[in-house]
């Protein structure tokens, strides 16, 4: 490997949201691409998650913008970090850097003279032909760049600037050194972690998301992980489990944020702690978090949770005598309901996950039901039963149809 090129990939990792857009995308899937096309073409090719170190990565990452014989910038989902290490590697290096970004990417900045090279997510994936497509693109315009004395960042194109002096070491050795050392970088911890989570094995992915978050500081992708495992482990108790995640996504300001996955676990969340504490705080919580994330991201996850939670919140008010708060939200919930069967019917089209097919049948099965179109249920039932992957995941869509039978056969929702 001595004397190798090096590629230095900027770029989020994990699962990332586009606020633009609302969609999710899946940019481990997007550097799978992005790498087999610079190894291809000849360079090793790293990610920040992937360098170890000691102490922050700020001083690697620096050192691997200005030493890597080429950097490749994925500006996908509007990601500030990477537009600022773009910033960084066209301020100390004149050439051999390339940006790419998902097709629906808009220019924030005034890119119309640098060249932007474009994939397309497929869902939350890069289908295989695209994948093959990009990739072809991709490895030809690297062989093309990296032998090539011509400049592309825009600071030296118009400031004619002489580049900072290198230190003696051989360009590339930082990135190469730390790459090759036998411990585990972040983008292996987060993975041994994902499986952990996939086995339900949460309290070991708590542990290693845990160690990822001391590495990735500032990531919400991993912050979000954690939280997860962190109340899917039920350690020490159900509820403090709760509580703990609960203050993990504190640090992703969810008052504010308009960020779907956070709103969708801090409405996770909250549900749950209300089914403990019955306190109502929870479920206003919750349905306030449910309801932000399904408006911004138009998805049937949040969406069938809202609904769920509104017709729990109904069913309180109508105790309590408020019986036309009662009516609106029943009536919000079934409307939201008709907004999530639209939303499944295109998400069932690109599901091709056993697990993410059966969650948008059982969807479709509860939403039909709320709705009180008992033959339409019975339809996506049907499909449902036959597409689960795992025995849990029916109990759970079972369990909810239960609690809402129950919400619905007061002689109170007759008359509304």
């Amino acid at each position: 490997m001595t004397g190798q090129k090096t590629c230095f990939v900027v770029q989020g990792f994990g699962e990332k949201t586009d606020l633009a857009t609302g969609r999710a995308l899946n940019l481990d899937a997007s550097y799978e691409v992005i790498k087999e096309a610079v190894e291809a073409a000849g360079l090793r090719c790293v990610r920040a998650d992937e360098i170890v170190h000691s102490g922050t990565i700020d001083g690697p990452m620096y050192d691997a913008l200005f030493r890597a014989d080429l950097v490749v910038a994925d500006l996908s989902t509007s990601n500030l970090n990477a537009a600022y290490e773009l910033g960084v590697r066209y301020g100390v290096r004149p050439r051999a850097t390339i940006i790419v970004a998902e097709q629906q990417f808009k220019n924030p900045f005034d890119f119309s003279h640098i060249v932007i090279r474009r994939y397309e997510h497929l869902g939350s994936d890069v289908g295989r032909r695209e994948a093959a497509r990009f990739k072809a693109e991709l490895m030809a315009a690297i062989k093309q760049i990296v032998d090539n004395d011509a400049i592309d960042s825009p600071v030296y194109t118009f400031l004619r600037l002489d580049p900072p002096a290198e230190a003696a070491r051989p360009r590339g050795a930082t990135v190469q050194a730390e790459v090759e050392t036998p411990e585990q970088n972040a983008k292996q911890l987060l993975d041994i972690a994902r499986a952990e989570m996939a086995r339900n094995s949460f309290v070991s992915a708590r542990g290693l998301l845990e160690t990822v978050l001391h590495m990735r500081p500032r990531d919400e992708y991993v912050v979000q992980q954690l939280a997860l495992a962190t109340y899917k482990s039920e350690q020490p108790d159900p509820r403090s489990a709760l509580v703990a995640a609960r203050e993990h996504l504190r640090q992703l300001d969810p008052d504010v944020t308009n960020d779907p996955e956070t709103l969708g676990l801090w409405g996770a969340v909250h549900k749950r702690l209300w089914d403990i504490d019955q306190d109502r705080s929870y479920l206003d919580a919750a349905i306030g978090a449910y309801e932000r994330g399904f408006y911004l991201k138009q998805d049937y996850y949040n969406g069938i949770n809202l609904a769920f939670l509104l017709n729990v919140r109904a069913a309180l008010q109508r105790e309590n005598g408020d019986r036309s708060e009662a009516i609106a939200d029943f009536v919000v919930a079934r409307r939201v309901r008709r907004d999530v069967i639209r939303y499944c019917e295109h998400a069932l089209e690109v599901a091709t996950d056993p697990a993410a097919r059966y969650w948008v049948l059982a969807t479709l099965w509860e939403a039909a039901f709320g709705l009180g179109d008992r033959d339409t249920a019975s339809r996506w039932q049907k499909e449902a039963e036959a597409a689960t992957p795992a025995p849990w995941m029916l109990d759970t869509t079972r369990g909810q149809l239960d609690r809402l039978s129950q919400l619905l056969a007061e002689p109170f929702w007759a008359t509304a």
